[in-house]
């Protein structure tokens, strides 16, 4: 089985220009965990929920509070609220960053007529979810790990069906 019959064709896709809130709103709204990211044609990167989710780092709990021991009790609740505060400024500015600053790339690909086994051992090896599809240079498609576990046990569909009827 190739890539081909198993691939998303004509992806939803984001441009290189959009903000992030545009591009997790796609992620929502679509059910989906990642977006090629395009410059005009061509393929440019990938954003995933994971690049959004990095955004959000907000550091380790301040050290710059220091409290006697008696009032220990309250240093951490103090310290979540300072902690709580970065966050909700992180919230406040990454809906206005730029797609093209969080992508991840260079994005890995694949061309259509591969195998399937070869996109698993390539999502695999480079510990991602997802491979955009390429025919030449242009972008015809998304594969996804669960499209490969699909694509494998149609075949066991295929076979199961054929045993009862024997």
């Amino acid at each position: 089985m190739i890539v081909k019959e198993i691939m998303t064709q004509n992806p939803i896709t984001v441009s290189v220009h959009a903000k992030v809130r545009e591009a997790a709103g796609l992620l929502k709204k679509n059910h989906i965990g990642g977006l090629p990211v395009m410059d005009g044609e061509t393929l440019a990167g990938i954003v995933t929920e994971s690049d959004i989710i990095s955004l959000l780092e907000t550091g380790n709990i301040s050290d710059d509070l220091w409290l006697p021991s008696p009032l220990e009790i309250i240093e951490v609740p103090i310290r979540e609220f300072i902690n709580w505060e970065k966050t909700k400024t992180a919230l406040s500015n990454i809906g206005d960053t730029e797609v093209r600053t969080v992508m991840s790339m260079p994005v890995v690909t694949i061309n259509e007529d591969r195998d399937i086994e070869e996109a698993a051992a390539l999502m695999l090896s480079e510990g991602i979810a997802r491979l955009p599809v390429v025919r030449g240079s242009r972008l015809v498609g998304i594969v996804t790990r669960a499209d490969i576990v699909q694509g494998v046990g149609s075949g066991f569909d295929a076979e199961s069906s054929k045993e009862k009827s024997e």
